[in-house]
């Protein structure tokens, strides 16, 4: 199955950073370069763990660290941009109806197919457009996660960042990043609390598809 892409798709990376060069102390967990994922295995354009995203979003990304900072938080990013590639390498999962060996972990009262039509997975993703992360918090002075009341990547009503069946310190968690994440000019979702695109993005139209790789961003 293909991805219907109606913009246009390219390879061109020169809009686009490293965001360790523009962030330095972000904490970096890039899990769809490791096996611990919704579908079980490196995802396909995943060269290198390392977040990448435009110049734009970083500057602005760069902002939200810096305020968090000051209240005591890090920043850690679970993903940035996403090649197309990488988006139909989840569609063809998708389909793939006896692969469900990450089930319990991540989509346990889900069926495979619910994950697109709830929007958890998007068949064309704002990732791809390489403005869009996913992002949580560190407590800078024990090291640990904020609890958020879900994982990332956790498919469910759980994740949903008004869900209020969690604690009053797990949902304010949620708001804690998403208030400075609004603040630095991204956008949330209606279902994942991790997940905020920048809201002027400079490509709205365009989805990339170069792998994620320090080297092929440089040469």
């Amino acid at each position: 199955m293909a991805v219907d892409y109606k913009e246009q798709v390219t390879m061109n990376p020169s809009g686009f950073v490293l965001l360790a060069d523009y962030v330095p102390g972000i904490i970096q967990e890039i899990r769809y370069h490791s096996t611990y994922n919704f579908v079980g295995e490196r995802i396909e354009g995943y060269e290198e763990p390392c977040a990448i995203l435009t110049q734009e979003a970083a500057r602005a990304l760069k902002q939200a660290a810096n305020e968090l900072n000051v209240q005591g938080y890090r920043l850690k990013v679970f993903d940035a941009y996403r090649p197309a590639c990488a988006v139909r390498h989840f569609v063809l999962w998708g389909i793939e109806d006896l692969d469900l060996r990450m089930k319990p972990f991540f989509y346990p009262d889900l069926e495979k197919q619910e994950l697109f039509e709830k929007g958890y997975i998007a068949k064309e993703s704002s990732h791809s457009r390489g403005s869009t992360v996913d992002v949580t918090l560190l407590d800078m002075a024990t090291g640990k996660e904020l609890d958020m009341g879900s994982p990332f990547d956790f498919f469910g009503e759980v994740s949903h960042p008004d869900y209020h069946g969690i604690t009053e310190e797990q949902y304010a968690n949620r708001m804690i990043l998403q208030r400075v994440m609004m603040r630095s000019g991204f956008e949330p979702i209606d279902c994942e609390w991790w997940h905020f695109t920048l809201k002027n993005e400079p490509y709205p139209d365009t989805y990339f598809e170069f792998p994620v790789s320090s080297a092929y961003l440089r040469r």
